[in-house]
């Protein structure tokens, strides 16, 4: 059973969460909040395995959520922590995977609704995976486009390509599918990818997503 602390200020939004949430049989609500304090307190006073918090709260309605985040990695490394925002703003979900990309999520609001993804990503983050809004990442794509001074800059012109996909969203299927190429040397790609990035000592999905994240912040 996955337990689940919800920090949101709304109480009618934090209502609506607590209920999607109550519907999947694998998770349970410990705790509820409206600020960051009591987020901090919900957690070691319920001991959940993740938690699902806006991204502004009281005190100040500014990053409360990402700072949770980033203090929680520190005070409570296993705890997964799904970040919900408003807006699809890059620089927020830098700041929620900068400091790595395990148990982390990132999800917007508006797709709260929609209980498998909001699902899918407890489950993913819960069991030491990563989640990102799609359109959190079609953001990122439209933010950053210069490759002047690129960290990728190693990289051959068909393993951009094989990145490109890869930050769209696409499987190793798909990517073959998309650039007239086998799956074995796809994978053939994303292998020279992740030596030449030097993400070498994570897991593939972790790495997968941390190369993704390299290509979207690469200005």
């Amino acid at each position: 059973m996955i337990r689940v602390v919800v920090a949101e200020d709304n109480l009618l939004v934090r209502q609506g969460v607590v209920a999607l949430l109550s519907r999947l049989p694998d998770v349970t609500v410990v705790a509820e909040c409206g600020d960051l304090v009591g987020l901090m307190e919900a957690v070691d006073d319920a001991a959940p395995n993740l938690v699902l918090t806006d991204i502004r709260m009281p005190p100040d309605h500014t990053d409360e959520g990402v700072r949770a985040a980033t203090a929680l990695r520190q005070s409570h490394p296993e705890l997964g922590v799904v970040v919900l925002s408003q807006h699809d703003d890059p620089a927020y979900a830098m700041r929620v995977f900068g400091d790595g990309v395990a148990r982390r999520g990132y999800l917007l609001k508006d797709h709260v609704a929609a209980p498998d993804q909001l699902a899918q990503a407890i489950r993913t983050v819960a069991a030491g995976g990563s989640s990102i809004d799609p359109a959190i990442v079609e953001s990122m794509l439209r933010a950053r486009r210069s490759e002047s001074g690129s960290v990728l800059s190693a990289l051959t012109p068909r393993e951009r390509e094989v990145l490109a996909e890869m930050a769209s969203g696409r499987n190793n299927s798909a990517i073959a599918e998309h650039l007239f190429l086998t799956v074995r040397a796809v994978e053939r790609h994303i292998n020279a990818i992740f030596a030449k990035l030097g993400l070498a000592e994570e897991p593939d999905y972790h790495r997968r997503v941390r190369a993704v994240l390299l290509f979207l912040a690469d200005t």
